[in-house]
Parts: structure tokens; sequence; C-alpha cells
């Protein structure tokens, strides 16, 4: 009676360990976009969701693609565990690389694009008449931080933030992450990415896009400076 009592107190110990383990939530790893860092998140609320990681981006190599980059990142992600990645713009083209060669449990691209056809014209122009190559980096950075409160007006509402984000930026990561956008040749993408964009993204209009949810009055810097939509969208997915 004792050695049966003692089994199901056994047998019952592990069916709650292995219960609670299938239940145990995803680590979240957000990527930022280009001219921003783990700033950019602030907003968003990833309620039960404990282990969030913020992915870094080192100096391109030279030369290095965009798949080759994306090879370069997956090293600070943990893949024993389940994980989930969510990606804006830069970062969203990252993650469309990583879902070809790893598993994540669920991916969430946000004002980004998902392949070659869906960047704007004046990337895909300079493939074949590559002007970026005689902008140098400290030009293209000064270039870049001049355009961003033309091109997004929407960032002014949070302007010190996106202005120190950018201004932290090498010259020479800039100058790669640029060449690295220009020469993606990227044709398509899991049909299991989810992609969200704004109607007044400038950076990606939208009429290139074909997204899962569209954000009406999204700007390409929504996730900060709109964030109510971008919360229930990523929290209803990540909880079906």
């Amino acid at each position: 009676m004792i050695v049966k009592g003692f089994i199901s107190i056994i047998f019952f110990s592990l069916c709650s360990y292995n219960i609670s383990f299938s239940q145990e939530t995803p680590i979240i790893y957000l990527f930022p976009g280009q001219g921003s860092d783990e700033r950019l998140f602030d907003s968003l609320e990833f309620k039960n969701h404990t282990e969030i990681v913020h992915i870094k981006y080192p100096i391109p190599e030279k030369g290095s693609s965009l798949p080759d980059f994306a090879i370069r990142i997956s090293q600070q992600i943990d893949t024993s565990q389940q994980f989930v990645l969510i990606g804006v713009s830069l970062g969203g083209m990252i993650i469309t690389e990583l879902n070809e060669f790893l598993h994540p449990y669920k991916s969430i691209i946000i004002s980004s694009a998902k392949s070659r056809s869906e960047l704007p014209f004046r990337y895909r122009f300079q493939k074949v008449i590559p002007l970026y190559k005689i902008i140098p980096p400290k030009l293209m950075l000064a270039g870049a931080k001049f355009l961003q409160p033309i091109v997004e007006p929407d960032r002014n509402t949070n302007k010190s933030t996106f202005k120190s984000m950018l201004s932290s930026k090498d010259p020479i990561y800039m100058k790669r992450t640029v060449e690295m956008i220009i020469k993606w040749e990227r044709e398509n993408a899991k049909e299991s990415i989810i992609h969200i964009h704004g109607t007044k993204d400038h950076t990606i209009p939208i009429r290139n896009v074909k997204p899962t949810y569209i954000v009406e009055g999204g700007s390409h810097m929504m996730t900060l400076t709109q964030p109510s939509p971008i919360n229930e969208i990523i929290m209803n997915y990540l909880n079906h």
C-alpha cells in the first residue's frame, strides 16, 4: 500500500512537471530597425512573457549580404528553447532570412519587407545604378538624420528618442546595412510570417507590401509612436 502510494506521488509529480514544461512561454527576441535600438520597443507590452531578449547588431563585415548577416545574428538566439521573433524594418528582413534555417514558434515583422519586391523603388533602382557607393559613410549618416523627420514626421512625437537612437549609429554600420538592403535578392518568404504594416509608412510604402494586418494611419515608427493596435495584434496572435 505504501509502495503504491509512493508510486502515485512520483507519477503525479512527473505529470505536473510535464504540464508545467509544455505551458512554458517562449523567449521573445526583438530585432530593431536599422537606425534604432531596444528603445524602439519601449511602448510594447508582452504580458505573460517574462523573458525578452534584445538583439544587438554588430557592424556587418565588408561585402556581407543579408543572409550572411542573419547567420551571424542567429548566434544570439537560443534554439534549444521555444522562441518568437519580432522585428521592425531591417529587423523584419533579418527575421525573414532566419526563417530559412531556424524554426521559430512564431515570427512577426512590423513596418518591414518580406522580399525585394516590397522594397521601395529607391532601393531597387540602386542595385542597377549603385549611387550609394559614392556617398561617404559619415555623409550617409548625416543624410539619414536630416531626412528622418521629413520622411517620417510621426517620429516627432518621440523626437529625442529617435534622434538619440540614430545618432548612436556607426557610419560604417549605416553604409553597409544600406548596401545589404539594396543588394537583397529574396523573392519570397515563409507564409507563416505575420506582417503588420501602417498605411502612412513613407519609408516602406504600403503600396509595395502585402501585409497580414494593416494599421490605419500607422507610420514606419508606429511601434513606439502608435503601440496600441500593434500590442493588440501581437497579443492576440501569441495567445492563439
